[in-house]
């Protein structure tokens, strides 16, 4: 783990500690333990946006190359480092595009399907949760309503920032010029191959980009995955006897998930979802207990899901190591 990346993760679990110590710890456990088995229920329930986000990956493989059961098990492993790995939104999509290529697409194929389905998949965020800010205008105060919304605004904005840039410069030869740019502090080092295969990657990700109806259809994937996500939270505040309605919940997933999704140097956004929560609860009527529960719950369904994924991730790659 790199200095940055471990300063990210003590800053992050710092702030966990200190929001849930904030607004007392045995009260927002009690509020989760009413949920109960209920939290596996959960887990099962959020299999439905995972198989959503895998077809959004599948779409865009070329024909003939990879199948669904490919996509779902790297999305599944990727979505497991995202949420339990040091590395966070960074080390994802480079393991399943990994993944990917152990189960027999061509690498460069592999990370131009993963690159521009991760993408979309953010564009996709961002409608999303400018369709919780517009929700907002009719669900909070007037005080509350500018400090929410300015919020929202300035985590969006930056979630746009980031995907946006990463956009441009996949456009223009991200691969190449990142391999460019690790040339010059290699010393002599031969890196011919890998350049070549950086090259080979930029030219499949321009391919990708070029099949109007797979990245539209992978982006609508994406769009109906955020939106069947609302009914995550709709399932946990109706567990722990905090019920809210559809809409409530869905202003709850969409600016709850562009406050994580801008903290992505943090390993699991930790303590600034429980931020993002406690700064939302206002909007809706919970509580703050309800709210930190609600988050605990989420990352009850994180370490159900994740576990077995990283798991499945390890022996897969010892296997393919095996194998070679």
């Amino acid at each position: 783990m790199t200095r940055a990346a471990t300063w990210a993760l003590s800053a992050g679990v710092l702030l966990f500690i200190g929001v849930l110590a904030s607004q007392g710890l045995p009260a927002i456990v009690a509020t989760l333990a009413l949920a109960g088995w209920g939290l596996l229920l959960v887990a099962l329930f959020h299999l439905i946006p995972l198989v959503l986000d895998a077809i959004a990956i599948r779409v865009l493989f070329n024909e003939g190359e990879g199948t669904l059961k490919d996509a779902l098990l790297a999305r599944w492993a990727g979505e497991s480092a995202n949420s339990l790995m040091p590395a966070g939104q960074i080390g994802g999509p480079v393991l399943m595009a990994r993944h990917l290529a152990q189960r027999g697409l061509p690498m460069q194929d592999a990370a131009a399907a993963i690159t521009v389905s991760t993408t979309l998949q953010t564009f996709a965020q961002i409608a999303f949760a400018l369709l919780g800010v517009i929700l907002l205008g009719a669900q909070a105060t007037q005080i509350s309503q500018h400090s929410v919304r300015m919020s929202a605004l300035i985590a969006s904005g930056l979630l746009a920032l980031q995907v946006g840039g990463f956009y441009w410069l996949q456009r223009r030869g991200f691969f190449s010029k990142l391999m460019r740019a690790a040339t010059r502090f290699s010393g002599k080092r031969d890196w011919s191959q890998w350049m070549s295969q950086a090259e080979a990657i930029d030219m499949a990700v321009q391919r990708a980009y070029a099949r109007g109806g797979p990245v539209a259809a992978s982006f609508l994937l994406s769009s109906v995955g955020w939106l069947v996500g609302t009914g995550e939270v709709y399932l946990i505040l109706q567990m722990i006897h905090h019920p809210a309605g559809w809409m409530d919940s869905l202003l709850l997933e969409s600016l709850g998930q562009a406050i994580r999704g801008a903290a992505f140097a943090i390993p699991g956004a930790l303590g600034v979802q429980e931020g993002g929560y406690l700064l939302l609860a206002p909007m809706v009527g919970l509580p703050p207990d309800a709210a930190l529960a609600l988050s605990l719950a989420k990352r009850t369904r994180e370490l159900l899901l994740g576990l077995p994924g990283l798991l499945y991730l390890y022996l897969s790659s010892r296997a393919a190591a095996a194998a070679v």
